[in-house]
């Protein structure tokens, strides 16, 4: 992130500034493990880039109808104490 200065190199290669949060493995890890850690396979992305690189891991996939997709919100009321 340093290195790139915490900019998407992908949008910086269409010459657009976007801000990255992510390092992305150039070549995936599932076939080229020994690339883990050298800094020539990594790469600063923003979000977007990342789903689009992504996308067995759910970016686009259709949801299924009235299926939450958050965690629900338990609501609980506070503990009664008397001072």
């Amino acid at each position: 992130m340093i290195r790139d200065h915490y900019l998407c190199q992908i949008c910086l290669r269409k010459e657009k500034l976007t801000s990255a949060n992510t390092v992305h493995h150039i070549k995936p890890l599932e076939t080229h493990p020994e690339l883990a850690l050298e800094t020539d396979n990594l790469e600063s992305i923003c979000p977007a880039c990342h789903n689009k690189e992504h996308t067995e891991k759910g970016a686009g996939k259709k949801h299924e109808p009235n299926r939450q997709r958050r965690a629900a919100v338990v609501k609980e009321k506070a503990n009664q104490q008397r001072w």
